[in-house]
């Protein structure tokens, strides 16, 4: 037996036993994160906290904070996925080997990595401010601009997955359609959609996850309201703030209803996360 052959094997172990001993640590974290929240939430959650609004304080619950995450996560939904869909199919399809492509994928990567908060003081200086113009200088906070805020974050996730499942299409099946003389929007449309679809949903879904979370950013566009409101011009109640404006409270029963909102976001996240896994598996294509 070799030297070097016993010192990679040395190596080798050495590397597995680290990744190993790093893996469990993390996994510790989680399930000690998940075990509190679980904890915690369970015992707050009660039928007040989806029928109560948070006017009402330690007597109240979140039916209004819901409401306004699910209508500005919708709405951001329905900005970015369209716009997020379309160019990633364009990087894909039509600028995958030019400058403008590469360009495209560079400021998208850096939008992927920006901090929330500063898309939400953008929002809040490209919509709050002018909207707070035509109200006599009063700021105009609303669902609106939270839902913009949140496109912006949502936006690069969508791109970035489009454009991937799209060049995992192998490419033996865009020769065989222009082969038979389909035209490339039409092989883009029914083909390539087609087969990259599941991944394509996948992104979205997940982009609806992290959605769900953010707090920053609707903390200078949406900014919250005790009270039940569905206007999208309006202040609008959020999970993530009113959770964040709950832990900041000395009041013991606003840190437990904080506790039970955590949790429904953490179910949330986690019902996504297994429906992208179902519907992934179930849908995906091989390309063996």
């Amino acid at each position: 037996m070799s030297v070097i052959y016993v010192r990679r094997h040395i190596t080798n172990i050495v590397a597995l036993a680290l990744s190993g001993v790093a893996t469990l640590i993390g996994l510790i974290f989680l399930v000690w994160i998940l075990w509190i929240t679980a904890e915690n939430g369970f015992s707050a959650i009660s039928g007040s906290l989806f029928t109560k609004i948070t006017a009402y304080a330690d007597q109240g619950g979140l039916s209004n904070a819901i409401a306004g995450s699910l209508i500005m996560d919708l709405m951001a939904l329905l900005i970015c996925a369209p716009i997020g869909v379309l160019a990633g199919t364009y990087l894909a399809e039509y600028a995958s080997s030019t400058k403008l492509g590469a360009s495209i994928r560079f400021l998208n990567d850096i939008l992927l990595s920006a901090p929330s908060i500063v898309l939400g003081l953008f929002v809040y200086v490209i919509i709050v401010l002018p909207m707070s113009n035509l109200t006599n200088g009063a700021i105009s906070f609303s669902g609106f601009a939270g839902s913009v805020a949140l496109a912006l974050i949502g936006l690069p996730v969508i791109v970035r997955t489009t454009d991937e499942m799209l060049q995992l299409v192998p490419g033996t099946l865009r020769e065989a359609a222009l082969s038979l003389g389909i035209p490339q929007w039409k092989l883009t449309m029914q083909v390539l959609m087609r087969a990259a679809f599941s991944g394509i949903l996948t992104g979205i879904l997940l982009a609806l996850a992290r959605l769900a979370g953010e707090t920053a950013p609707l903390l200078f566009t949406a900014f919250g309201n005790n009270f039940m409101t569905l206007h999208p011009l309006d202040k609008m109640a959020s999970m993530p703030v009113t959770i964040y404006q709950y832990t900041n409270d000395p009041n013991p029963a606003l840190h437990a209803i904080a506790w039970a909102g955590a949790l429904l976001i953490t179910l949330f996240v986690l019902a996504l996360s297994l429906l992208t896994r179902i519907m992934f598996s179930r849908k995906k294509v091989s390309y063996e």
